[in-house]
């Protein structure tokens, strides 16, 4: 059709990146998947490490496939994981590989922080919610190590806008990806002249801040010719894949929606016009992130199918390749409610043999350990359903809002089992999809940033005709506990 635009998604998660074409007209968006590739840590100078050569060399290998396939692109865009940098030097390069937010080198950070601010004070600064792996910690545990890489360093660059400087030359930091760092102060978007001082933390490495749907600049003339392509204008997306994911959530204006970015981790919040932070917030606790639209991601970072994920690798490891759907059918096969877990326990952060981490943990806690693989990936899911229940509660308490359903987007939303026991845990309608939402916001915001599309209700709406979720009701609902 004459009035398709069309635009390539870089669209880079903890556990594989892919790269999509989205093809935009009148009344439709379509997604087609060009490229995709393992992504994970490596181990390197007893540190986990993101291999930025291999990522960049996959991302070049995917547009260059987009572009064969549809020679006329209007945009690039790329989204990833939060909190995560690379550190530039004087020439612009690349110092050294970006580490993993579970290398342990965070560890003991947060009170180091606390020691030089308090808890509270950071919170009312920031409004994000306190886990080890925020950017604010990485550097902390740098500065205290006396890192000579940060002491080098001229620049820092989040994830998925280091890609975009690799492609563009133009170094920024995104609104909504910034926003994960627990360096910005939330009411203001500004980084936090606060936090930098107070944890003495280098303020001048630090980029500018730029809104999602800003055009940046165009692939550099010596990437277009590796690439072999035109200068393609390159477009600063909601950079992080969650406010992606939720710029795509298939909602309509007058409903009471949640919404649940689930994958690696599980993010659950609403949109908010403006940083909620007060002692509720930071006793549940609460974070607040950018979004589209001029909004606040007001949401909990849950840890998410993490738990699942590393099951399956270990069983891999072990010779028993199952799918997750081959795992999810076992465990819909197994008893229900067999044991009770915090999913967002610290023990369950770093990466290795999580199933024997699981029995350690019940073991503790004086309940019976669990050999039975369906039995093991059961108690993972419904305590992942448990947590969302009481997600929504906090949320209905914080607002004053009764929400009515929850969007489940990313995919998590794939796992049959795991939301109907979320329909059942929270007594909410659950809507599963789409799929590739952090994709497809993706390439939303590229089209609001070149005209295509006038506002981010109009590119639901495109959604909404454009996918066609699933519905569960719940059936065993749980009474509902009084906060």
């Amino acid at each position: 059709m004459n009035d398709e635009k069309r635009y390539i998604a870089v669209d880079l998660g903890a556990e594989s990146g892919r790269v999509m074409l989205g093809i935009i007209s009148a009344d439709k968006i379509r997604l087609e998947e060009v490229h995709r590739f393992v992504n994970g840590p490596l181990e390197q100078n007893g540190s986990l490490r993101w291999d930025f050569s291999r990522l960049i060399s996959e991302v070049k290998t995917g547009i260059a496939k987009a572009i064969k396939a549809s020679p006329e692109i209007a945009g690039i865009g790329v989204d990833s994981w939060g909190v995560d940098f690379g550190l530039l030097d004087d020439n612009g390069s690349l110092i050294e590989n970006p580490c993993h937010y579970r290398d342990g080198r965070t560890n003991g950070m947060l009170d180091a922080a606390f020691r030089l601010m308090p808890q509270r004070e950071i919170y009312e600064h920031t409004g994000i919610q306190f886990m080890q792996l925020n950017t604010a910690y990485q550097l902390l545990s740098m500065r205290l190590s006396d890192s000579p890489v940060l002491a080098k360093a001229k620049r820092l660059i989040f994830m998925a806008d280091l890609v975009s400087y690799f492609l563009s030359g133009k170094p920024y930091a995104e609104y909504t990806l910034a926003s994960t760092s627990q360096l910005m102060d939330m009411r203001s978007g500004a980084w936090s002249q606060t936090i930098f001082q107070k944890l003495n933390l280098p303020l001048d490495i630090m980029p500018e801040i730029v809104s999602p749907g800003t055009v940046i600049g165009t692939l550099t003339e010596k990437m277009a010719k590796e690439i072999d392509c035109p200068r393609i204008p390159v477009i600063a997306v909601a950079s992080h894949d969650t406010a992606s994911a939720v710029a795509a959530v298939p909602s309509e204006e007058k409903s009471n929606w949640a919404y649940l970015s689930s994958g690696t981790w599980s993010l659950m919040g609403v949109e908010s016009a403006a940083a909620v932070i007060n002692d509720k917030t930071f006793a549940y606790p609460f974070t607040n992130e950018g979004g589209v639209d001029e909004k606040i991601r007001l949401l909990k970072n849950i840890m998410g199918l993490w738990l699942l994920q590393e099951c399956k690798k270990h069983w891999q490891k072990q010779g028993i390749d199952l799918s997750y759907n081959q795992l999810t059918a076992l465990a819909a096969k197994a008893k229900s409610g067999s044991a009770s877990i915090d999913v967002d326990n610290s023990c369950f952060l770093a990466p290795g043999d999580m199933p024997r981490r699981l029995n350690d943990y019940l073991a503790k806690t004086g309940q019976k350990t669990i050999d039975d693989k369906g039995q093991m990936v059961r108690m993972i899911l419904e305590n992942l359903a448990r947590k969302y229940a009481e997600t929504i509660n906090q949320l209905e308490d914080i607002t004053g809002t009764r929400l009515d359903r929850l969007h489940v987007v990313g995919g998590g939303s794939q796992n049959d089992l795991l939301n109907q026991l979320t329909a059942d845990a929270t007594g909410k309608i659950v809507i599963a999809g789409p799929v590739e939402a952090a994709a497809i916001g993706n390439i939303l915001m590229q089209a609001i940033a070149t005209g295509r599309i006038t506002a981010i209700s109009q590119a639901r709406e495109l959604v909404r005709r454009s996918f066609t979720p699933k519905q569960y009701r719940p059936q065993n609902t749980p009474p509902k506990k009084i906060l």
